[in-house]
């Protein structure tokens, strides 16, 4: 990264380590400066833990709409996780659950209106395993950088 580029970057990440394009840095660092001391990371540690087991169990459930090809309640869920990784700075899962909860209210990804709900429920399936594979590999990510913390 040339030194122009970690200028424009830099909002204070000149000590964060790299989390690869799935993490938006700057707004995951804004998680971590809430943290007493980046010694244990108390803080943040406790967020990003409560956000997987908020995300299995969100996963979970939508297994079951899934299954149940309930829709509306796949539109909840899409909303719920995209909002939880949104924060986080989680940018693949969040958009991800974004395409499940615009097919959860049967658009297409641009917001147009789709009628066919096989489609939007096939959509559904594709995006939530690419998701499922995305979460995964964040928590990897994280769970490395808590346990070096």
């Amino acid at each position: 990264m040339a030194a122009s580029d970690q200028n424009d970057d830099s909002q204070d990440t000149g000590n964060m380590p790299d989390l690869g394009d799935a993490i938006d840095i700057v707004t995951f660092g804004q998680i971590l400066e809430m943290d007493d001391s980046e010694e244990d990371r108390e803080f943040s540690k406790s967020i990003v833990f409560g956000f997987f087991e908020q995300a299995e169990e969100t996963f979970e459930s939508m297994d079951t709409a899934l299954e149940e090809k309930n829709l509306d309640e796949l539109y909840k869920l899409g909303h719920f996780l995209k909002g939880s990784s949104a924060t986080l700075g989680l940018t693949k899962v969040k958009d991800s659950c974004e395409k499940i909860q615009r097919y959860g209210k049967k658009e297409n990804e641009d917001g147009t209106p789709e009628p066919d709900e096989a489609l939007c429920l096939r959509r559904i399936t594709d995006t939530l395993a690419t998701v499922k594979t995305e979460y995964s590999e964040v928590e990897k990510i994280l769970k490395k950088f808590f346990d070096s913390a």
